[in-house]
């Protein structure tokens, strides 16, 4: 999930439709993980200090999904 995130991330810093468009499965890949029980389980895991020290951990902040779905919808507005 986190290679996803760094995808979207990317495209939505190139700010290309294409690039866009190029990460759209992973949008809706990330959707479904943050609403699921998995997320829930890495997030409390993570909390715990259970998950290793030098992992990445945009996809498991809530600040750091919500502003890269965010950020993704309005590039999304600007470019239609």
């Amino acid at each position: 999930m986190e290679q996803r995130f760094n995808r979207v991330l990317v495209a939505i810093k190139d700010g290309a439709a294409v690039s866009l468009k190029a990460v759209k499965e992973d949008v809706v890949e990330l959707s479904k993980y943050y609403g699921s029980e998995l997320w829930k389980q890495d997030f409390a895991a993570d909390e715990a200090g259970i998950l290793p020290s030098d992992l990445k951990r945009g996809v498991l902040s809530e600040d750091g999904i919500w502003n890269l779905f965010s950020d993704y919808r309005e590039i999304q507005k600007k470019i239609q």
